[in-house]
């Protein structure tokens, strides 16, 4: 089959995570021997702050690192139409232009023979409710909803069997074990964003290392001044944006990470953990993670630890900091539940089912 998918960005990972999952989704959907283009606007807030931040040089290791993969940049003038007509699925992201969502749907409802499906992989559907309540979907076959919580969302909207949970994963061909040289204790990669969870970075993460003493590193962007002075008051090393392909050796380098997760999905959307506990516990480091709900069951118990509050988080990262036979036994169980359940290769066959269904569906019906 041709697979279509229009994103906020594929090149670009700076803020922006649905690029690492859409990324493993491709690999995987071409070693299945489908087709598979991305197609990215001119005007991507994310690939723009990318190319600011870093340099071209940036886009031109996206490239490198994932040479199998075709991205495309449209314009004004691109022909979606012609470029809809040549795919059998075609999975619109929620970042994408409102007017384009309803363009690609009217074409679907004008005749268009591929199925077309919504992707919404964030919390604006429950913390700013009006910017996908606005958009026209009525042309849409389906919703891909990243977690349960955000599914019943679209089903009070009336959307019904078309609504499926598809969870993120991890790309494991690229985020698996490695060896590497020590560097520290503790990583924490993350993007500070707007607020969401300044206090839960000070009581999980600041505090807990510098009480702690830990050679501590964290990577990410869009730290405010005020956030980079609290890291160097708890003797944090920041090391500013990491490319997505240079986490897996990153995690290899250091004993520990935490999962510290932004209030909005803890508060409105629970059972969704984003893309980091998956991609970390796919390179086999122990991890510690904030409250969250886990309403799904997603993991097994003790595939990572809970710390309930601070003093928990010092307790279990003292632990694993200085106990290699714990950070082994913990590593391990984390890591056989992601190649159990949690990989891209697991996404895609879901949404092959999907569009199994679909068709089996159709055909009854016809």
């Amino acid at each position: 089959m041709r697979f279509l998918f229009y994103t906020h960005s594929l090149i670009s990972d700076w803020n922006h995570g649905n690029a690492h999952f859409l990324r493993g989704i491709m690999r995987e959907l071409l070693a299945l021997g489908h087709d598979a283009l991305a197609l990215e606007p001119e005007e991507s807030w994310s690939r723009d702050n990318l190319i600011a931040d870093q340099g071209d040089h940036a886009v031109d290791a996206f490239h490198a690192t994932f040479p199998m993969l075709n991205a495309q940049v449209y314009g004004p003038e691109f022909d979606h139409a012609a470029a809809v007509e040549r795919a059998d699925v075609v999975v619109v992201h929620e970042w994408t232009d409102p007017a384009l969502v309803a363009q690609i749907g009217a074409l679907r409802q004008a005749g268009g023979r591929f199925t077309l499906l919504f992707h919404d992989t964030h919390h604006r559907a429950v913390s700013r409710e009006g910017e996908i309540a606005g958009l026209d979907l009525s042309g849409y076959d389906g919703i891909l909803a990243f977690g349960e919580a955000l599914r019943e969302r679209y089903l009070k909207a009336g959307w019904g069997r078309q609504v499926y949970t598809w969870h993120e994963a991890a790309d494991a061909a690229l985020f698996h074990p490695m060896e590497a040289e020590e560097e520290g204790d503790l990583i924490w990669i993350g993007n500070w964003g707007d607020d969401e969870r300044s206090a839960e970075l000070s009581e999980f993460l600041m505090n807990p290392v510098h009480d702690l003493g830990l050679r501590a590193t964290v990577r990410g962007v869009r730290y405010p001044d005020e956030a980079l002075q609290r890291l160097r008051q708890a003797n944090i090393a920041f090391g500013g944006w990491i490319a997505n392909a240079e986490v897996p050796r990153a995690f290899a380098r250091h004993r520990v990470t935490v999962h510290v997760p932004r209030g909005p999905y803890v508060r409105e959307l629970p059972g969704i953990p984003t893309i980091r506990p998956f991609e970390a516990l796919a390179c086999g480091i122990p991890l510690v993670s904030a409250p969250w709900s886990d309403a799904e069951g997603l993991f097994r118990d003790g595939d990572f630890r809970w710390a309930k509050n601070g003093e928990e988080m010092r307790r279990h990262l003292h632990e694993l900091v200085n106990d290699p036979a714990a950070r082994a036994e913990q590593a391990a169980r984390g890591l056989e539940t992601i190649r159990a359940r949690h990989t891209c290769a697991h996404r895609v066959q879901e949404l092959l089912t999907i569009l199994n269904e679909r068709s089996d569906a159709e055909r009854k019906t016809a």
